[in-house]
């Protein structure tokens, strides 16, 4: 067996960019669930890249930062797989809770791919080391595995359980550790050896090339992290007029939505409307104790009010949350209640729709 240690610095810098890419997938991904289909899978596929890049580049500079008595190299196809295998695995899991009702079971079984993506990324980034061989058993491996799932479970759960800063900041630092600790577990667990066998299935990466090919990685973690994190910090704020500039761009004007009544059309303030049913090609508001006649679409309606937060809540119903008094889950989809709203007690939300109206409400 070969006596190792590790280089401090690079093992504190293997914990940051963890946490750096726990914080980009995660906050990336906050609001998805408002998106149309095409542009949500753009961004779980983005944060899959990401997040799943974040494991492999946090394994390999702990890796640059193991120091063995002999000079070992690493597989370039094997190393390959190890990365494609964590995208891969945390795509799979960014699906179920972005495409999927996202119950308990979701979060949970969520978490269990993410913490056996990091699992299986890390044993096959290992097998991939020339000149020298990890030796380990089948109860290292199941050690090293429950403490990763353990952790992802955590960090999912608390990053999706209620979509708040708070929550995202708790979840990054969940994930930094399942991934910073599943691998120093597992590698306290794993002795090594010197092997004579460098016949590998690919072209061979020593330290300086993959040195390399991790730095550009991890800039690229580094960028992303910075673009994210600066409207996580300073929100955008509104838009004020510049009295030195003698032209200023005007405001712009909006009436509010029409509705009609005693043959005149009138408009009110989307604040005041509860929600929007379909009425075959026009719509019906709800304000107050009354209904009221409209002659936008279902579709239209929802074009020109999603900036005031109005969200599709069922196909036939468009919901301003602000109004909602009460949310009902049940199996597969729910129901939304509107206590301070004479016309309208209740509402359905379709299982498509769920966690939009989740989302918007912060469950």
């Amino acid at each position: 067996m070969l006596d190792y240690s590790h280089n401090a610095w690079l093992v504190a810098a293997s914990l940051a960019v963890a946490l750096m890419a726990g914080f980009t997938g995660l906050y990336l991904t906050h609001g998805a669930s408002k998106l149309g289909p095409q542009r949500r899978k753009s961004v779980v596929a983005l944060a899959a890249v990401i997040l799943g890049g974040g494991i492999w580049s946090m394994h390999f500079v702990a890796m640059l930062g193991l120091q063995l008595p002999i000079l070992f190299y690493y597989d370039a196809l094997i190393t390959l797989i190890s990365a494609l295998v964590a995208i891969l695995m945390v795509g799979l899991a960014l699906l179920l809770l972005h495409f999927r009702p996202r119950t308990m079971q979701t979060i949970v079984g969520a978490g269990v791919i993410v913490g056996l993506g990091i699992v299986v990324m890390h044993y096959v980034g290992m097998a991939g080391m020339e000149l020298c061989r990890p030796v380990y058993n089948a109860w290292d491996v199941v050690i090293a595995t429950l403490a990763s799932v353990a952790l992802s479970v955590l960090a999912i759960w608390v990053a999706y359980d209620n979509r708040t800063q708070r929550n995202i900041l708790l979840g990054t630092a969940c994930f930094g550790l399942a991934v910073f600790t599943m691998h120093f577990v597992a590698t306290g667990l794993t002795d090594f050896v010197a092997s004579d066998n460098a016949a590998g299935t690919g072209p061979a990466l020593n330290n300086q090339v993959l040195a390399m090919g991790v730095t550009v990685s991890v800039f690229l973690i580094c960028g992303a992290f910075l673009l994210t994190g600066i409207t996580f910090i300073e929100p955008e704020p509104a838009t004020v007029p510049d009295a030195s500039d003698p032209t200023p761009e005007p405001a712009i004007l909006r009436a509010g939505i029409p509705f009609e009544r005693e043959g005149q059309t009138f408009f009110t303030e989307p604040a005041r409307v509860a929600a929007i049913r379909a009425e075959g090609h026009y719509t019906v508001l709800y304000m107050d104790a009354e209904k009221l006649f409209c002659p936008w679409s279902i579709t239209e309606a929802e074009s020109r009010l999603a900036a005031d937060g109005f969200l599709r809540a069922h196909r036939s119903y468009l919901v301003n949350p602000k109004h909602i008094s009460s949310f009902e889950r049940h199996k597969d989809n729910g129901t939304c209640y509107f206590d301070g709203v004479e016309a309208l007690k209740k509402i359905p939300v379709s299982r498509s729709r769920l966690n939009d109206i989740r989302d918007a409400l912060g469950l």
